[in-house]
């Protein structure tokens, strides 16, 4: 059953813009797509990882078809490695296993690391690289745990969210980042506050014993909403007709 739409007229983008899909009825009904110098976050159940690996899976796709032609740099910051979950997306959707070879990744393991690879190499590698799509996986983990004091773990992560943010928008490129489920104390809120602060785009998924939702909760230009998910719903070839 739906639960709500809410949503006005998009405004006709120009031919050259990024556009990269979901191509999943019931989240393109909230977010039609994702654009050039958008900064986006997907959190809460651990349904975004697969949400992300669907991102990095389309992105190589031409422009016609939802993608954006290109390749991807994909940052792993998580706990438990999330690269496999993309190549066994793609192995199972489009019988694929060139996909992987098209994504550049990262695995970095301290919040210093991440804090070095965005704000003192990722310059250097679009530079050398053709991307437009930059996917982090649980970008916020490495700043929650105890190796990092709380003053500094805000310092350093607004100085991250600051960076992503202008630098969508100064390569016009996509930047999309997952939080994932951790501790609920006060740096986790900390935190979240700045991604909510600097994201420009923020997608929430809810899931409880009885009901899956989807809700648009942030957007420059189309109208938030929420709507019942039911991938179950859709077989995997479907996402990528």
């Amino acid at each position: 059953m739906q639960k709500l739409i809410l949503q006005q007229n998009i405004t006709p983008q120009t031919t050259n813009a990024l556009r990269l899909t979901f191509n999943i009825p019931d989240i393109d009904a909230l977010l039609p797509a994702l654009k050039e110098g958008d900064f986006a976050i997907l959190y809460g159940s651990q349904t975004v990882t697969s949400l992300l690996s669907q991102l990095c899976i389309r992105a190589h796709l031409s422009t016609e078809q939802g993608g954006v032609n290109s390749k991807t740099i994909f940052i792993d910051a998580t706990k438990n490695s999330t690269l496999s979950n993309i190549s066994q997306t793609a192995e199972l959707q489009l019988d694929s296993q060139e996909i992987p070879k098209q994504i550049q990744s990262f695995r970095v393991y301290t919040a210093y690391k991440l804090h070095s690879l965005i704000i003192d190499q990722l310059e250097q590698i679009m530079e050398t690289t053709n991307v437009k799509l930059v996917a982090i996986s649980d970008i916020m983990y490495p700043f929650l745990t105890e190796n990092i004091d709380d003053s500094e773990a805000r310092m350093a992560y607004t100085q991250i969210m600051n960076h992503l943010s202008n630098f969508a928008k100064k390569h016009n490129i996509i930047i999309v980042a997952t939080n994932l489920p951790h501790e609920n104390n006060q740096r986790n809120t900390t935190l979240q506050e700045i991604t909510t602060a600097k994201a420009n785009v923020i997608i929430r998924h809810t899931k409880t014993l009885y009901t899956s939702e989807i809700e648009l909760e942030k957007h420059p230009s189309y109208m938030l909403g929420v709507m019942d998910f039911n991938p179950e719903n859709k077989t995997l070839m479907d996402f990528f007709s």
